[in-house]
C-alpha cells in the first residue's frame, strides 16, 4: 500500500515516513496532488566481519619489532646521564 503525502505534511512527518519506507511501504510525496518524489529504503550496507585482517593477511597479533626503530645503545646510555652544556657552547 502506497502512502501519499503533500510536501508540508512530509516535512512535518519525515521521520515517520522514513520508518515506513524502511518497513517496505511505498512513500510518495506530492505537490498540489501531483506525485513528485518517492522515498525508498536503501539496502543495508554489509557490516565488516571482525577478523578480516587475520583472514586476508594471516595477521594474528602485534606486528613484529622493526629493528630500524630500535634505539642505539649509545643513545640509551646517554639518556640516563645529564647533558653537558659545554658540549654545545660555541667558545
Amino acid at each position: 500500500m502506497a502512502i501519499q503525502v503533500n510536501i508540508a505534511e512530509a516535512k512535518a512527518k519525515l521521520s515517520a515516513l522514513i520508518e515506513a519506507a524502511e518497513r517496505g511501504e511505498e512513500v510518495i510525496i506530492a505537490r498540489n496532488g501531483e506525485p513528485v518524489a518517492r522515498i525508498n529504503a536503501l539496502k543495508a550496507r554489509a557490516r565488516r566481519r571482525p577478523g578480516l585482517l587475520r583472514d586476508v593477511y594471516g595477521w594474528t597479533g602485534p606486528a613484529p619489532p622493526f629493528e630500524a626503530f630500535a634505539p642505539e645503545p649509545d643513545h640509551v646510555d646517554a639518556a640516563d646521564r645529564p647533558i653537558d652544556p659545554r658540549r654545545f657552547s660555541e667558545d
